[in-house]
């Protein structure tokens, strides 16, 4: 198949949560339990966002992502409380292929640039986390969904393709969690402004889901928390990934 499935794994004080639009964190495990059963499952990609190093004003746990580096063996992004360069360098020599940059696009957008110009556009991924109001209109925040910003998501995608973004990952703020379908209609607001690959992000709760994102939605990638984490209507904690043969029944 050409179109990657990311598992998107949450950090939070060196273990693994899922939140539900954002909020209220439910203790799932170990991480490096979850690298290994991701390892056997062979995944295209894993994600990983520290959901408290940015609200916490901290940077990334260098000593988790070490760990989490020496035991997968599929290729791996990593976003969360990064500010400096510096901290960019550190995270590719520990053997992640990408940096997820979300609050640092609006805070520290010199960092995106920088990362694009040394090591190239493949491993500069700009995030959009993104809230639909009453009216219908796209918001971004920054700040594991805390902070509101000013920027309109076109500008902000404009912004992506001037600081050398290789790859746009759209999470929808509202459905993440809720496992009801991804947000269609924004990953095609955001695939149809630009030229760089879109992840889709935020909502899936079947793999027809992951279908939809991508022929409809015009993703080049899906990603997902809570599908590949939790079996059955009672939401039981186990990791999981589809067969490849189901996948390809939906994805190119």
């Amino acid at each position: 198949m050409k179109t990657r499935v990311i598992p998107v794994l949450l950090l939070r004080n060196s273990g693994l949560y899922k939140t539900v639009k954002f909020k209220d964190p439910r203790y799932i495990g170990d991480p490096i339990n979850s690298v290994r059963i991701f390892n056997e499952k062979e995944v295209d990609e894993l994600a990983f966002i520290d959901i408290s190093a940015t609200p916490a004003g901290r940077g990334p746990d260098f000593d988790m992502l070490e760990q989490i580096a020496g035991e997968a063996f599929m290729p791996m992004a990593y976003g969360g409380g990064i500010t400096t360069f510096e901290q960019v360098q550190r995270i590719l020599s520990l053997g992640f292929e990408k940096v997820i940059f979300n609050t640092a696009a609006f805070d520290h957008p010199d960092v995106l640039a920088e990362t694009s110009r040394v090591y190239g556009a493949q491993a500069v991924v700009g995030c959009l986390d993104v809230k639909k109001t009453l009216l219908g209109r796209y918001e971004l925040y920054t700040h594991s969904g805390s902070k509101k910003r000013s920027v309109s998501l076109p500008d902000q995608i404009a912004q992506f393709g001037q600081l050398g973004v290789g790859e746009i990952l759209v999470n929808a703020i509202d459905r993440d969690g809720v496992m009801k379908g991804y947000d269609a209609a924004l990953i095609k607001a955001v695939s149809s402004r630009c030229s760089v690959p879109v992840i889709a992000c935020g909502g899936a709760g079947s793999l027809d889901d992951l279908g939809i994102a991508v022929n409809e939605g015009g993703a080049s990638a899906v990603a997902a928390g809570s599908l590949f984490i939790y079996k059955g209507v009672h939401r039981a904690v186990l990791i999981n990934y589809p067969d490849r043969r189901d996948l390809k029944q939906r994805l190119p």
